[in-house]
């Protein structure tokens, strides 16, 4: 179980995801919060720069120690980052945002936040898992490659006339805190079977057309849910499959249609 949670903060770092491995190699605590005013070498999922300009964006990580849990079910702490996120976001922000699975949180079509979530393991046990994420909060250009499906907080409070605060701290400790009680209800059944309703209220692929991307062929599908060990569940052909690893696009979001 996740009994507390401390905050450190940086200036600048390279990753909060490898200060908070460096910090796990030292026997640091389950419960450690790395946040950083910049990241000079952010990474996203399969290997991708996450950008983290200066004072706009929320850098962040946490360190955990699941010994309660098997090995097969760490992935899914992704997922609980991303509903930790949706919820700060609606609660601090008054913005109502979907999760496209497992883990992308977006708004109108539009990638507000990034989680990467690691592990390391020794003599055959899950050592540390570190859950990383990265939102864009002030954030108002953004690289050429990625304009046409990101946003940040700022810019989704003007679209709805909203003077709420944007305060970067605010968000962070309110999505850490919601990530604690998520995370919790998680250890105690070591899968999603108490979440999995409140994901899929919130998730943006559920009844549309997705496509799999997957390393030997693509392929259209109508999404249909989540198991409840967070993997994707669609229909083809009238058939269901569980979709475990590979990118998924949904229609409609990212540019795809």
């Amino acid at each position: 179980m996740l009994d507390k949670i401390t905050y450190e903060f940086l200036e600048s770092v390279d990753s909060t995801n490898e200060r908070i491995k460096a910090l796990a190699r030292e026997d640091r605590e389950q419960g450690l919060v790395i946040s950083a005013d910049t990241q000079t070498a952010g990474k996203g999922r399969i290997g991708r720069k996450w950008e983290t300009p200066k004072r706009d964006t929320i850098a962040t990580s946490i360190l955990l120690r699941p010994t309660d849990i098997p090995i097969e079910s760490v992935p899914t702490i992704t997922v609980i980052g991303a509903m930790a996120v949706r919820k700060a976001l609606e609660v601090v922000c008054g913005i109502q945002s979907e999760i496209k699975w497992p883990n992308d949180i977006v708004i109108d079509g539009k990638k507000i936040c990034g989680i990467l979530t690691e592990m390391e393991m020794r003599d055959g046990r899950v050592w540390y898992v570190v859950c990383g994420i990265g939102v864009n909060v002030h954030n108002r250009d953004f690289p050429e490659e990625i304009a046409f499906k990101a946003t940040s907080v700022d810019i989704e409070l003007e679209k709805i006339q909203s003077k709420a605060h944007s305060s970067r701290k605010e968000i962070t400790k309110a999505i850490w805190e919601y990530f604690k009680e998520y995370y919790n209800i998680f250890v105690r059944t070591a899968d999603l079977s108490a979440l999995k309703e409140e994901y899929e209220r919130h998730l943006a692929n559920i009844g549309k057309a997705v496509r799999i991307e997957a390393q030997e062929n693509s392929y259209e599908a109508i999404a249909k849910g989540i198991t409840i060990q967070g993997e994707l569940i669609v229909e083809v052909d009238g058939q269901e499959q569980i979709i475990r690893t590979g990118e998924v696009s949904v229609r409609g979001i990212y540019g795809y249609s």
